[in-house]
């Protein structure tokens, strides 16, 4: 019996977990039956997952499984709209809250498009991240760890390569002293030099203690680099895990990821 007809079955595929009571006490970051609609399209069909503090968790699946969407909801953007379940952070219900809300209390999203701002500096999209008094990430603790921004900090940041920019994008988001990182794409259209640069840097938020989510179409790269990997199928988990088990697993990544 392959993946798929032991999920049609109603038994779970490989390293999936039964879904936690509701009421039982929350992970540092949880995902709780959360239903979500983009315009008139049901995408997200009752996802559940947990993620430790400090994790990293590659969000996988095929184009329209609902990777974005979740990624998202977690974010609290307008679309897709969260129609049923809860999202909780640190004990705080993010499910409740509006998206600057979730971003005051330390949700980061870097979008496929980074959204970069066009006439300014690398400093100053940094400094305009900074909405509050950072209490740990100063300019120049930022420049520490991104030193090749470092060497561009006067340069007007359109005018970087694709890979500086996404490392702006990621280094905007620690700028305001987050405690969730939410990665939309980050590896597309870079050369494999440049993935390995953002990857080295994303082991080293890790190493901050900050918790990780991955949506990355190059899942062999986001497996090797998370702790634990979470497949969606037509908007519904088919596997919670760790990532090692997808990477060992043949018939998994054929079956929903198609490597």
């Amino acid at each position: 019996m392959s993946i798929l007809d032991q999920n049609l079955s109603g038994k779970q595929a490989p390293g999936i977990q039964p879904v936690r009571a509701k009421g039982g006490a929350p992970a540092f970051c949880s995902v709780w039956d959360v239903h979500a609609y983009y315009g008139e399209s049901y995408i997200v069909q009752g996802v559940n997952f947990d993620i430790r503090e400090g994790e990293i968790l590659a969000l996988l699946g095929r184009n329209g499984a609902g990777k974005t969407s979740t990624l998202r909801a977690i974010a609290r953007m307008d679309n897709p709209r969260l129609t049923h379940g809860e999202i909780w952070l640190d004990h705080k219900p993010l499910h409740e809250m509006k998206s600057f809300e979730a971003a005051r209390l330390g949700v980061g999203l870097v979008p496929e498009d980074r959204r970069i701002i066009q006439g300014l500096t690398v400093q100053e999209n940094l400094e305009l991240s900074q909405i509050a008094e950072p209490k740990g990430w100063s300019i120049e603790r930022i420049f520490d760890h991104f030193p090749r921004l470092a060497e561009r900090r006067n340069q007007e940041a359109v005018t970087m390569s694709g890979g500086e920019q996404q490392m702006l994008a990621v280094a905007r988001i620690l700028a305001r002293d987050i405690k969730l990182l939410l990665l939309d794409e980050p590896y597309e259209g870079l050369a494999p030099v440049i993935v390995q640069e953002i990857e080295r840097i994303l082991v080293g938020v890790k190493e901050l203690g900050i918790t990780t989510i991955i949506v990355e179409q190059n899942a062999i790269a986001a497996l090797n680099l998370a702790d634990r990997a979470v497949i969606l199928d037509m908007g519904e988990v088919v596997f919670d895990g760790l990532a090692q088990e997808v990477l060992d697993n043949a018939e998994l990544r054929q079956e929903y990821l198609a490597i």
